[in-house]
Parts: C-alpha cells; structure tokens; sequence
C-alpha cells in the first residue's frame, strides 16, 4: 500500500491540487515535502497534532519532511480565519517559542542523518529587499484573484490590512525558497491553508517551470463538524506544563462515541482493522476503545510513562483500581486555612477564573468527597481534610484533583 492509499483509508486527505499526479508521485518516488508551523505560542497545541501525525506517516513511508518554523511569517500573523488582526509578537518571544515547538516535533519526527530538516523562515523573509520581491513574486499575483481567495473572505466583511495581505505572498515564497534550496516539491498542511498554498504551487509552476503540488488534511473535528481540541481552560496543549498528562488523557478518554473511530485513524498509528473493530464496539463497551485512545494519543505525547500513570489515575478514580497517586494535586500550605476555595481552586488553575468557580458551585458542579459545594463563600477548614491530609475535589462530572496539605 502506498502512502497516498494509507492517508486516504485512514480520513487525512481532504484537498489535492493534482491528485492524479499526485497519486501516482508517491507510488513511485521519494519527494521531499514541507509543513509550516507558525510560532505564535511557546507550546504546539492538538490542532498541530493532526499535522504532526501526517508527517510522521510520510516520513515512515521513505519521503523526508521539512518543518518550517514561521520566525518570518509569525511577525505578520496568518489572517485565515480569524475576525481580526492577530496581535504583533516579538522576534523574543517568537525564537523562544521556536525552541519549544523544536522539542516538541522530536517525539514524532527523526531528525537524524538528514531524514528530516528543520528550517526557519526567518532566515530568508527578514532580511529581503522590499522592490526586489516585489520584481521577482509580486508581478506573478493577481490582486483580483487573491481577494476571491477564502482565507481573506472573513476579513474582507471587517477589514483587511496590507500588512496581513502580504502574508499569502510570503508563504508562496517560502514553497519558493526550499524548492530551490531542498528540491522540495509539495507543501502539506490543514484545510484552513488551501488558498496560500495553492499559491506556493502555481509561483513555483510560475517562475521555475517545474511540478510543485499540495495537499491538505482535514481539521480535526466532531462528527458535528465542531473544531477539537478546546477545553474549559482554553486549548488543548501538547506541553505538560499547559495541560496535564492526566487531563489530556481524560479529554481523549470522554470524547463522544460517535468520535472514536475517526480519532483512532487520525491520532494513533494502530492498523486500520483494530481501528475498525475498535470503532464498531457499541452500548458501554465502547468504553474500553475510549481506553486505547487515550491512552494510545498520551503515549505519543508525553510517552509511555506518563501514559500508564494517567491510566493508572483514571482508573482509581472510574475503575476498581486504588492508586491515587497520579492524580494532579495541588499542595496547600497550612496558612490557606480560612482562604475561600473558590479562591485557592482558581488560583491552581483548577478553574480558568473564579467567576468560573462561582458559575460551577451554583449549577451543583464543585464537590469535595463527594460532597457538593453550595456556598461560593466557603473556606477551607482543617476538618474537611482526610486522616491522609487530602481532599478528594470533584469539578463536574469527570475532572478530579487531590488537595494535600504540606
């Protein structure tokens, strides 16, 4: 089986610019391929994760990938849909988010001995010469025709700066710059990015005269077709720092059912059949695929390690295991004794704020031991804890937490 046939029964593929062409180059060939990365936070998030995982395959199939990390095209920000201009980083905090997103591609991809390179856009995009590009790239751009593209519709209603315009120009020259400087000919990305790429492709056919191609995967999303990946506190993180090893596992382990099979093709490298089967299971049993899942995405994650102690956790708080050694804690010094709750929770990130925190104890959502919280002005007391100094938290129906005094 072919990559392209693996990426086609497993859901990834959702828009190709040559398909047949397409088809038959990965039949036969091995290319060098590319996927940009825009730095815009210190930690990739599980939006990412779905791009990742197509580069991992590609790569297990023989082709070799370039990461191209945005230090260039992060000063300007991608417009694609987004309601307004992103807000302006710092070329600090830009290299310092380039650094994170480095070791967090290592987990998925071999960068050794020239099989996969890492590259920054930085390196050719800050120090061009504004009428030179402009000569070279910008009179193979029809202004017309960009306008009509989707990724600048959302903006075009509210406004769109010269300033982002630019920013399909300086992708296409990227595809531009590593055809030239890697031999890479296609550009791999989300489905957000068909426009830009798009025009990476016809700059390449444009002015070098050679076949360039691209190929998008689809966004990871709900049978509903609502985008994954957002928890209460925001976006679902790859760093552990960010989002837990713990409440990772737990996001993969309560998706829908209807969801399971599709994130099983998408996010784990399980044979297609166990997938089925997995997919097929109905009623409770279903449940035991939502344990591969989870598990399976947490090991890729944060490794085996780490997946076997959420495991663990998970299955002393749902199962008959007894182990509550892994389930995130949050210490507390004896002086909290008199501070409300609400407060000491929010301020352990247990709630994104302690408006949340109200909301929560008065829909009967905030328990300890089993206990619900109805009283947003309750303290902690030295007699709520347990004779091990803990505190069982309940957020919701599922989320747990141990409150340990030091």
């Amino acid at each position: 089986m072919s990559v392209y046939d693996l990426l086609q029964e497993r859901g990834f593929l959702k828009q190709l610019s040559h398909e047949e062409e397409i088809k038959e180059l990965l039949e036969k060939e091995k290319i060098t391929f590319y996927i940009g990365f825009d730095p815009t936070a210190d930690s990739l998030h599980v939006g990412h994760f779905i791009a990742l995982m197509l580069m991992a395959h590609m790569q297990r199939a023989g082709h070799r990938p370039i990461c191209l990390l945005g230090g260039g095209t992060g000063m300007v920000g991608d417009p694609s849909g987004k309601d307004e201009m992103r807000k302006m980083l710092t070329p600090e905090f830009i290299n310092h988010n380039i650094a994170c997103f480095k070791k967090q591609m290592s987990r998925f991809i071999d960068f050794s001995d020239n099989k996969a390179i890492m590259v920054n856009n930085a390196d050719w995009l800050l120090n061009l010469n504004y009428v030179d590009l402009l000569r070279e790239v910008g009179v193979h751009f029809s202004v017309n025709r960009m306008l009509t593209a989707e990724c600048f519709k959302k903006r075009l209603e509210k406004g769109l700066s010269f300033f982002e315009f630019n920013y399909m120009i300086m992708q296409a020259y990227d595809f531009l710059t590593l055809n030239r400087g890697y031999g890479c000919i296609m550009q791999l990305g989300g489905d957000d990015q068909w426009s830009n790429m798009l025009a990476g492709v016809e700059l390449i056919r444009r002015k070098e005269h050679k076949p360039a191609y691209c190929m998008t995967c689809k966004l990871l999303t709900t049978s509903e077709g609502v985008k994954m990946g957002k928890t209460v506190g925001g976006a679902l993180w790859l760093d552990p720092e960010k989002t837990t090893p713990y409440d990772f596992y737990q996001y993969w382990r309560n998706v829908n059912d209807a969801d399971v099979e599709n994130c099983l093709a998408l996010l784990t490298f399980l044979p297609m059949e166990e997938v089925r089967r997995l997919g097929s299971l109905e009623g409770s049993e279903i449940n035991k695929a939502k344990v591969v899942l989870a598990y399976e995405v947490t090991k890729l994650i944060h490794g085996e390690e780490e997946a076997l102690k959420a495991k663990a956790a998970a299955e002393a708080l749902f199962g008959d295991g007894s182990n509550m050694e892994d389930v995130p804690t949050i210490n507390v010094e004896p002086n909290a004794i008199g501070t409300k709750i609400i407060d000491i929770l929010a301020s352990n990130g247990v709630f994104a704020s302690k408006s949340e925190g109200r909301r929560l104890v008065a829909q009967g959502g905030l328990y300890l031991d089993d206990i619900k919280i109805s009283d947003v002005e309750a303290e902690l007391t030295t007699d709520l804890f347990n004779d091990d100094k803990s505190i069982l938290i309940r957020k919701g129906k599922k989320k747990y937490y141990r409150l340990i005094m030091a």
